[in-house]
């Protein structure tokens, strides 16, 4: 069916059968677009990350959903999937959408796509205000080449294992991290990547506090230590160069064994020092570091 939006010389197609991703504002309502609202209007079935968080949303853009409202979150959505998917068989239109940006980036989304297109079910996107991108637009960091790493991990270690695997990636690299989590995670950042990677933390994308912090990680640690930041948040990270970029494949147990006896001899350290600097310095292609109690074995070996 098509559907004429009133005063905006639109004619919006919404297609029958389908399932329609549509993004919504990361922040500013007026970033949705005549598309979207007229899903909201018009579609048969909405699946809502927050049906709540959608009826806010309706009313802030003073439109009446139309059709049945479900809830289609993380923990229900793979259970959802084929219910939703059998009136898209039947010839409803299925409007999914997430609390704020495009469903299925790093918000639920994805199983019902991978299940539409398994049964043979079109699916479409209604494109539109998308976090990732607005921050690597207002980084000023390269954009030819990036990777989208979603939330870094809760703890620390698993963060740290997560970052060193990436600390050789050549793109720019972007991230979700939450207020509580900024302050560790940055730490780690600087840990893993040195102070003088450039970076931009950008919060608050598109509403009225919007900022962006752009420079070194050791300048951005420092300005989060001295000035935290609130609300949600993006880091955008360059991406590797030079001693970054490792030159051999990751090093075995022996390799690294050598390396320690050269660094004690080289530097006067003990060997224990000696192996848990090279071991730290040498992480494997996942991120995570070789058994220290082995390159000692093969240490003594050696000896």
């Amino acid at each position: 069916m098509d559907v004429h939006i009133g005063g905006a010389g639109l004619d919006v197609h919404v297609p029958r059968g389908t399932v329609v991703l549509a993004a919504t504002p990361i922040g500013n309502s007026a970033d949705a677009s005549a598309r979207l609202i007229a899903l909201l209007e018009r579609a048969n079935i909405v699946a809502a990350e927050d049906t709540r968080r959608l009826y806010a949303l309706a009313n802030r853009l003073g439109v009446h959903v139309g059709g049945r409202v479900v809830a289609n979150h993380d923990h229900n959505e793979r259970g959802k999937a084929d219910q939703l998917l059998d009136d898209v068989a039947a010839g409803a239109t299925v409007l999914v959408v997430s609390d704020a940006g495009m469903p299925t980036i790093n918000d639920p989304g994805l199983a019902i796509v991978r299940r539409a297109i398994e049964r043979g079910l079109p699916v479409t996107c209604a494109p539109g205000p998308s976090a990732v991108l607005d921050a690597l637009a207002l980084s000023g960091l390269p954009t030819d080449r990036f990777c989208y790493e979603g939330f870094l991990p809760r703890r620390h270690a698993e963060r740290m294992q997560h970052l060193r695997a990436l600390k050789g990636e050549r793109r720019t690299i972007v991230f979700y991290e939450t207020l509580h989590r900024i302050a560790e995670s940055i730490a780690d950042l600087e840990e893993a990547f040195g102070p003088d990677r450039p970076m931009a933390l950008c919060r608050e994308l598109t509403k009225d506090y919007e900022q962006i912090r752009r420079g070194a990680i050791g300048e951005i640690r420092a300005s989060v230590a001295d000035d935290p930041p609130r609300g949600e948040m993006v880091l955008v990270i360059g991406g590797a160069s030079g001693a970054d970029v490792p030159e051999t494949a990751a090093l075995g147990v022996d390799e690294l064994a050598d390396l320690a006896l050269r660094y004690a001899d080289d530097h006067n350290v003990r060997i224990k020092d000696a192996i848990a600097h090279v071991v730290a310095d040498h992480p494997g292609a996942d991120g995570a570091l070789a058994n220290k109690k082995l390159v000692y074995a093969a240490v003594l070996a050696k000896r």
